[in-house]
Protein backbone atom coordinates (compact mmCIF):
# COMPACT_ATOMS: atom_id res chain seq x y z
CA UNK A 1 0.00 0.00 0.00
CA UNK A 2 1.30 3.55 -1.10
CA UNK A 3 1.59 6.55 1.30
CA UNK A 4 -1.38 8.06 -0.66
CA UNK A 5 -3.25 4.58 -0.19
CA UNK A 6 -2.59 4.68 3.47
CA UNK A 7 -3.65 8.08 3.71
CA UNK A 8 -6.88 7.69 1.64
CA UNK A 9 -7.65 4.83 4.01
CA UNK A 10 -7.13 6.59 7.27
CA UNK A 11 -9.62 9.17 6.30
CA UNK A 12 -12.13 6.58 5.07
CA UNK A 13 -12.13 4.99 8.58
CA UNK A 14 -12.72 8.49 9.75
CA UNK A 15 -9.14 8.48 12.26
CA UNK A 16 -6.86 10.99 12.94
CA UNK A 17 -3.61 9.76 10.18
CA UNK A 18 -1.94 8.82 13.82
CA UNK A 19 -4.05 6.09 14.18
CA UNK A 20 -5.41 2.68 12.85
CA UNK A 21 -7.84 0.63 13.47
CA UNK A 22 -7.67 -2.97 15.32
CA UNK A 23 -9.35 -5.61 14.50
CA UNK A 24 -13.44 -5.63 16.18
CA UNK A 25 -13.85 -7.24 19.61
CA UNK A 26 -15.83 -9.98 18.21
CA UNK A 27 -12.52 -11.41 16.25
CA UNK A 28 -11.31 -12.42 20.05
CA UNK A 29 -14.53 -13.96 21.01
CA UNK A 30 -16.47 -15.28 18.32
CA UNK A 31 -16.11 -19.07 18.20
CA UNK A 32 -17.06 -19.38 14.59
CA UNK A 33 -14.36 -16.88 14.06
CA UNK A 34 -12.02 -19.18 16.30
CA UNK A 35 -13.27 -22.49 14.05
CA UNK A 36 -12.30 -20.44 11.02
CA UNK A 37 -8.28 -19.78 12.47
CA UNK A 38 -7.99 -23.51 13.44
CA UNK A 39 -9.03 -24.29 9.25
CA UNK A 40 -7.66 -21.66 7.60
CA UNK A 41 -4.45 -20.83 9.97
CA UNK A 42 -3.16 -23.64 12.48
CA UNK A 43 -4.49 -26.66 10.38
CA UNK A 44 -2.82 -24.85 7.22
CA UNK A 45 0.35 -23.61 7.99
CA UNK A 46 3.70 -25.05 9.66
CA UNK A 47 3.04 -25.08 13.61
CA UNK A 48 5.83 -25.87 15.92
CA UNK A 49 5.27 -28.60 18.33
CA UNK A 50 7.65 -30.20 19.54
CA UNK A 51 11.51 -29.66 21.34
CA UNK A 52 13.43 -32.05 19.11
CA UNK A 53 15.47 -32.94 22.46
CA UNK A 54 11.89 -34.24 23.97
CA UNK A 55 12.39 -37.09 21.58
CA UNK A 56 15.56 -38.73 22.56
CA UNK A 57 14.87 -42.05 22.17
CA UNK A 58 12.69 -44.27 19.43
CA UNK A 59 9.71 -44.51 20.64
CA UNK A 60 9.35 -41.61 22.78
CA UNK A 61 6.25 -39.34 21.72
CA UNK A 62 4.14 -36.48 21.82
CA UNK A 63 0.83 -35.83 21.43
CA UNK A 64 0.25 -32.17 20.06
CA UNK A 65 -2.97 -30.08 19.69
CA UNK A 66 -3.41 -28.53 16.10
CA UNK A 67 -6.51 -26.72 15.59
CA UNK A 68 -9.09 -29.17 16.00
CA UNK A 69 -6.39 -32.32 15.59
CA UNK A 70 -4.53 -34.12 17.83
CA UNK A 71 -1.26 -35.62 16.50
CA UNK A 72 1.31 -37.82 17.80
CA UNK A 73 5.02 -37.24 17.07
CA UNK A 74 7.26 -40.07 17.65
CA UNK A 75 10.77 -40.56 17.64
CA UNK A 76 11.27 -43.37 14.72
CA UNK A 77 13.49 -46.53 15.23
CA UNK A 78 15.55 -44.97 11.97
CA UNK A 79 16.27 -41.70 14.02
CA UNK A 80 13.66 -39.44 12.14
CA UNK A 81 10.77 -37.99 13.47
CA UNK A 82 7.40 -39.07 12.31
CA UNK A 83 3.57 -37.44 12.77
CA UNK A 84 0.22 -38.87 12.22
CA UNK A 85 -2.72 -38.18 13.06
CA UNK A 86 -4.17 -39.12 17.24
CA UNK A 87 -7.19 -41.32 15.33
CA UNK A 88 -7.10 -45.32 15.03
CA UNK A 89 -8.12 -46.30 11.42
CA UNK A 90 -10.98 -48.74 12.74
CA UNK A 91 -13.09 -47.23 14.24
CA UNK A 92 -12.27 -43.72 15.18
CA UNK A 93 -10.89 -43.81 18.82
CA UNK A 94 -8.06 -41.99 20.10
CA UNK A 95 -4.82 -43.89 20.00
CA UNK A 96 -2.58 -42.11 22.89
CA UNK A 97 -4.64 -40.13 26.02
CA UNK A 98 -1.47 -38.82 27.52
CA UNK A 99 0.50 -36.10 26.43
CA UNK A 100 4.16 -37.52 26.52
CA UNK A 101 4.87 -41.52 26.87
CA UNK A 102 7.38 -43.90 25.51
CA UNK A 103 6.24 -47.28 23.65
CA UNK A 104 8.53 -49.80 22.48
CA UNK A 105 7.92 -50.29 19.15
CA UNK A 106 4.04 -49.32 18.24
CA UNK A 107 1.11 -47.99 19.10
CA UNK A 108 -1.97 -50.25 19.51
CA UNK A 109 -5.80 -49.09 19.91
CA UNK A 110 -6.84 -50.05 23.08
CA UNK A 111 -10.49 -50.22 21.87
CA UNK A 112 -10.10 -53.25 19.33
CA UNK A 113 -6.26 -53.39 19.47
CA UNK A 114 -4.72 -52.54 15.72
CA UNK A 115 -1.61 -51.83 16.23
CA UNK A 116 0.66 -49.85 14.29
CA UNK A 117 4.58 -49.55 13.65
CA UNK A 118 6.39 -46.11 14.70
CA UNK A 119 6.15 -45.10 10.91
CA UNK A 120 2.32 -45.20 11.42
CA UNK A 121 1.83 -48.75 8.69
CA UNK A 122 -0.44 -50.94 10.50
CA UNK A 123 1.59 -54.25 11.69
CA UNK A 124 -1.39 -56.12 13.70
CA UNK A 125 -5.14 -56.42 14.40
CA UNK A 126 -7.49 -59.29 15.18
CA UNK A 127 -8.42 -61.94 12.58
CA UNK A 128 -5.67 -59.53 10.54
CA UNK A 129 -4.45 -62.58 8.91
CA UNK A 130 -7.98 -63.50 7.38
CA UNK A 131 -8.48 -60.37 5.91
CA UNK A 132 -6.05 -60.76 2.99
CA UNK A 133 -7.39 -57.83 0.77
CA UNK A 134 -6.37 -55.05 3.55
CA UNK A 135 -3.26 -52.93 2.40
CA UNK A 136 -1.61 -52.41 5.91
CA UNK A 137 0.25 -49.35 4.35
CA UNK A 138 -3.18 -47.75 2.84
CA UNK A 139 -4.69 -48.27 6.48
CA UNK A 140 -1.72 -46.66 8.36
CA UNK A 141 -2.33 -43.41 10.15
CA UNK A 142 -2.29 -40.36 8.49
CA UNK A 143 0.61 -39.30 7.85
CA UNK A 144 1.46 -35.19 8.98
CA UNK A 145 4.33 -33.49 7.09
CA UNK A 146 7.58 -32.93 9.54
CA UNK A 147 10.29 -30.36 9.24
CA UNK A 148 12.59 -29.95 11.94
CA UNK A 149 14.49 -26.74 12.49
CA UNK A 150 16.50 -24.50 15.56
CA UNK A 151 16.01 -27.78 17.34
CA UNK A 152 11.87 -28.15 16.99
CA UNK A 153 9.89 -30.36 15.16
CA UNK A 154 7.77 -28.50 12.90
CA UNK A 155 4.30 -29.87 11.57
CA UNK A 156 1.54 -29.10 8.97
CA UNK A 157 -1.57 -30.96 8.60
CA UNK A 158 -2.17 -29.92 4.61
CA UNK A 159 -2.25 -31.86 2.25
CA UNK A 160 -0.13 -29.22 0.03
CA UNK A 161 1.91 -27.24 2.23
CA UNK A 162 2.98 -24.25 2.25
CA UNK A 163 7.01 -23.76 1.43
CA UNK A 164 8.63 -23.42 4.76
CA UNK A 165 11.33 -21.23 3.54
CA UNK A 166 8.33 -18.79 2.43
CA UNK A 167 6.45 -18.73 5.58
CA UNK A 168 8.87 -19.61 8.66
CA UNK A 169 11.83 -18.73 7.10
CA UNK A 170 10.62 -15.82 6.20
CA UNK A 171 9.40 -14.29 8.82
CA UNK A 172 12.95 -14.72 10.54
CA UNK A 173 14.66 -12.84 7.49
CA UNK A 174 11.84 -10.18 7.73
CA UNK A 175 12.45 -8.85 10.89
CA UNK A 176 16.37 -9.49 11.14
CA UNK A 177 16.97 -8.62 7.65
CA UNK A 178 18.80 -11.63 6.39
CA UNK A 179 18.42 -15.58 7.24
CA UNK A 180 22.08 -15.85 8.68
CA UNK A 181 21.42 -13.51 11.20
CA UNK A 182 20.01 -16.16 13.74
CA UNK A 183 22.66 -18.71 12.44
CA UNK A 184 25.17 -17.52 15.21
CA UNK A 185 22.72 -18.43 18.18
CA UNK A 186 23.42 -21.92 17.37
CA UNK A 187 19.66 -22.65 18.10
CA UNK A 188 19.14 -26.14 17.42
CA UNK A 189 22.27 -27.37 19.54
CA UNK A 190 20.96 -25.31 22.89
CA UNK A 191 19.46 -27.14 25.34
CA UNK A 192 16.65 -27.10 27.67
CA UNK A 193 17.81 -25.15 30.98
CA UNK A 194 13.97 -24.71 31.88
CA UNK A 195 10.49 -24.79 30.87
CA UNK A 196 7.15 -22.83 31.84
CA UNK A 197 3.79 -23.62 30.80
CA UNK A 198 1.52 -20.65 31.18
CA UNK A 199 -2.21 -21.07 31.06
CA UNK A 200 -3.73 -17.51 29.24
CA UNK A 201 -7.18 -16.98 29.65
CA UNK A 202 -6.92 -15.08 26.36
CA UNK A 203 -7.07 -15.01 22.17
CA UNK A 204 -4.11 -15.99 21.06
CA UNK A 205 -4.09 -13.02 19.06
CA UNK A 206 -4.27 -11.07 22.13
CA UNK A 207 -0.66 -12.78 23.09
CA UNK A 208 0.68 -11.84 19.01
CA UNK A 209 -0.46 -8.75 19.34
CA UNK A 210 1.46 -7.43 22.94
CA UNK A 211 4.85 -9.31 22.06
CA UNK A 212 5.01 -7.31 18.76
CA UNK A 213 4.44 -3.84 20.66
CA UNK A 214 6.34 -1.98 23.41
CA UNK A 215 3.41 0.89 23.58
CA UNK A 216 3.08 -0.96 27.36
CA UNK A 217 6.73 -1.94 28.22
CA UNK A 218 7.04 1.62 30.88
CA UNK A 219 3.89 0.87 32.40
CA UNK A 220 4.50 -2.62 32.99
CA UNK A 221 7.62 -4.12 32.56
CA UNK A 222 9.76 -2.10 34.84
CA UNK A 223 12.69 -5.12 35.09
CA UNK A 224 12.62 -5.04 31.56
CA UNK A 225 13.14 -1.13 30.89
CA UNK A 226 15.93 -1.20 32.95
CA UNK A 227 18.07 -3.52 31.37
CA UNK A 228 16.96 -2.46 28.35
CA UNK A 229 16.11 1.28 28.21
CA UNK A 230 15.09 2.02 25.08
CA UNK A 231 11.99 -0.01 25.36
CA UNK A 232 11.00 2.73 27.75
CA UNK A 233 10.29 4.85 25.01
CA UNK A 234 7.71 2.73 23.84
CA UNK A 235 9.29 1.34 20.39
CA UNK A 236 9.38 -2.62 20.22
CA UNK A 237 12.78 -4.01 18.85
CA UNK A 238 10.34 -5.66 16.08
CA UNK A 239 9.54 -1.92 14.50
CA UNK A 240 12.68 -1.82 13.23
CA UNK A 241 14.34 -4.21 10.67
CA UNK A 242 17.49 -5.39 11.92
CA UNK A 243 17.29 -4.12 15.05
CA UNK A 244 18.11 -4.93 18.12
CA UNK A 245 17.42 -3.49 21.52
CA UNK A 246 20.73 -2.15 23.30
CA UNK A 247 21.42 -2.93 26.96
CA UNK A 248 21.79 -0.23 29.77
CA UNK A 249 24.87 1.18 30.08
CA UNK A 250 25.63 -0.37 33.66
CA UNK A 251 23.93 -3.75 32.41
CA UNK A 252 26.22 -6.70 32.68
CA UNK A 253 23.58 -9.21 31.03
CA UNK A 254 19.81 -10.13 30.58
CA UNK A 255 19.14 -11.08 34.13
CA UNK A 256 16.66 -10.11 36.33
CA UNK A 257 19.09 -7.50 37.98
CA UNK A 258 21.06 -6.51 35.29
CA UNK A 259 23.92 -8.74 36.63
CA UNK A 260 26.21 -10.75 34.48
CA UNK A 261 24.71 -13.62 32.65
CA UNK A 262 26.46 -17.28 31.62
CA UNK A 263 28.65 -18.00 29.27
CA UNK A 264 28.13 -16.01 25.50
CA UNK A 265 27.17 -17.76 22.66
CA UNK A 266 30.41 -18.70 20.52
CA UNK A 267 28.50 -17.86 17.37
CA UNK A 268 27.55 -14.41 18.56
CA UNK A 269 28.93 -11.68 16.72
CA UNK A 270 30.44 -7.98 18.24
CA UNK A 271 27.20 -5.98 16.68
CA UNK A 272 24.77 -8.89 18.55
CA UNK A 273 26.66 -8.65 21.47
CA UNK A 274 24.57 -7.06 24.53
CA UNK A 275 21.78 -6.66 22.38
CA UNK A 276 18.53 -8.06 22.45
CA UNK A 277 15.86 -9.65 19.26
CA UNK A 278 12.48 -10.19 19.62
CA UNK A 279 11.22 -12.37 16.36
CA UNK A 280 7.14 -13.61 15.46
CA UNK A 281 7.17 -16.59 13.49
CA UNK A 282 3.31 -16.61 12.56
CA UNK A 283 1.25 -17.84 13.63
CA UNK A 284 2.58 -19.04 17.19
CA UNK A 285 6.16 -18.86 18.00
CA UNK A 286 8.45 -15.94 20.05
CA UNK A 287 12.23 -16.07 19.94
CA UNK A 288 14.05 -13.26 21.66
CA UNK A 289 17.94 -13.49 21.12
CA UNK A 290 20.13 -12.49 23.49
CA UNK A 291 24.14 -12.94 23.94
CA UNK A 292 23.99 -15.91 26.44
CA UNK A 293 20.81 -17.49 25.96
CA UNK A 294 17.07 -18.27 23.85
CA UNK A 295 14.27 -17.94 24.91
CA UNK A 296 11.54 -19.89 23.18
CA UNK A 297 7.97 -19.40 23.09
CA UNK A 298 5.26 -21.73 21.61
CA UNK A 299 1.52 -20.98 21.33
CA UNK A 300 -1.12 -23.84 21.27
CA UNK A 301 -4.79 -22.01 20.82
CA UNK A 302 -7.46 -23.73 22.86
CA UNK A 303 -10.40 -21.98 22.65
CA UNK A 304 -11.20 -18.40 21.97
CA UNK A 305 -10.20 -17.06 25.45
CA UNK A 306 -8.19 -19.89 26.14
CA UNK A 307 -4.23 -20.53 24.98
CA UNK A 308 -1.21 -22.54 26.18
CA UNK A 309 2.33 -21.22 25.78
CA UNK A 310 5.30 -22.98 26.46
CA UNK A 311 8.02 -20.82 27.37
CA UNK A 312 11.81 -23.07 27.01
CA UNK A 313 15.09 -21.23 28.30
CA UNK A 314 17.85 -22.59 26.11
CA UNK A 315 21.44 -22.55 27.13
CA UNK A 316 24.80 -24.23 26.06
CA UNK A 317 24.77 -27.77 27.07
CA UNK A 318 27.53 -27.11 29.01
CA UNK A 319 26.12 -24.63 30.83
CA UNK A 320 23.04 -26.66 31.47
CA UNK A 321 25.12 -29.26 32.78
CA UNK A 322 27.52 -27.93 35.09
CA UNK A 323 24.78 -26.90 37.02
CA UNK A 324 25.52 -22.92 37.06
CA UNK A 325 22.65 -20.87 38.54
CA UNK A 326 20.57 -19.51 35.42
CA UNK A 327 17.99 -18.52 37.98
CA UNK A 328 18.02 -14.46 37.34
CA UNK A 329 17.98 -14.71 33.59
CA UNK A 330 15.23 -17.17 33.75
CA UNK A 331 13.19 -14.87 36.47
CA UNK A 332 13.71 -11.95 33.98
CA UNK A 333 11.50 -13.12 31.59
CA UNK A 334 9.67 -15.19 33.67
CA UNK A 335 8.34 -11.94 35.56
CA UNK A 336 7.92 -10.01 31.80
CA UNK A 337 5.44 -13.34 30.87
CA UNK A 338 3.28 -12.62 33.67
CA UNK A 339 2.79 -8.97 33.62
CA UNK A 340 2.44 -9.40 29.62
CA UNK A 341 -0.63 -12.64 30.29
CA UNK A 342 -2.21 -10.84 33.12
CA UNK A 343 -2.50 -7.39 30.41
CA UNK A 344 -3.78 -9.88 27.54
CA UNK A 345 -6.47 -11.48 30.10
CA UNK A 346 -7.28 -7.63 31.26
CA UNK A 347 -7.78 -6.92 27.69
CA UNK A 348 -9.62 -10.16 26.72
CA UNK A 349 -12.43 -9.12 29.61
CA UNK A 350 -13.65 -6.41 27.61
CA UNK A 351 -13.85 -7.70 24.42
CA UNK A 352 -17.49 -8.61 24.52
CA UNK A 353 -18.14 -4.66 25.61
CA UNK A 354 -20.28 -2.36 23.43
CA UNK A 355 -17.48 -0.26 23.73
CA UNK A 356 -14.80 -2.60 21.86
CA UNK A 357 -17.72 -3.75 19.54
CA UNK A 358 -16.14 -1.96 16.11
CA UNK A 359 -12.10 -2.20 18.06
CA UNK A 360 -9.84 -0.15 19.19
CA UNK A 361 -6.73 1.83 17.64
CA UNK A 362 -3.03 1.45 16.98
CA UNK A 363 -0.74 4.67 17.87
CA UNK A 364 2.07 5.01 15.75
CA UNK A 365 4.80 2.58 17.74
CA UNK A 366 2.19 -0.19 16.94
CA UNK A 367 1.50 0.17 13.26
CA UNK A 368 3.47 -2.66 12.42
CA UNK A 369 0.67 -4.62 14.20
CA UNK A 370 -1.91 -3.59 10.82
CA UNK A 371 -0.13 -6.29 9.09
CA UNK A 372 -0.81 -8.89 11.13
CA UNK A 373 -4.57 -7.99 11.40
CA UNK A 374 -4.33 -8.04 7.77
CA UNK A 375 -3.10 -11.26 7.85
CA UNK A 376 -5.70 -12.85 9.73
CA UNK A 377 -8.56 -11.21 8.05
CA UNK A 378 -6.82 -12.64 4.57
CA UNK A 379 -7.23 -15.66 5.66
CA UNK A 380 -10.48 -16.05 8.02
CA UNK A 381 -12.64 -12.98 6.47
Amino acid sequence: MTTGELSASVEEQGLPASLRETLAGHYYTDPEIFRAEQDSIFEAGWFCSVLSADLARPGQYETVQIGRESVIVVRGRDGGVNAHLNVCRHRGARLCTEEQGEVRRSFQCPYHAWTYALDGKLIAAPNLTAMPDIDRAEYGLHRVHVREWLGYVWLCLAEDPPSFEDTVINDVTNRLGTPDAIVGYQVADLKLGRRIEYDVKANWKQIVENFMECYHCATIHPELTEVLPEFADGLAAQYFVGHGAEFGENIQGFTVDGSEGVERLPGVNEEQDRRYYAITVRPQVFINLVPDHVVFHRMFPIAVDRTIVRCDWLYLPEVVDSGVDIERSVELFHRVNKQDFDACERCQLAMDSRSYKSGGVLVPSEHHIEEFHDWVRARVG
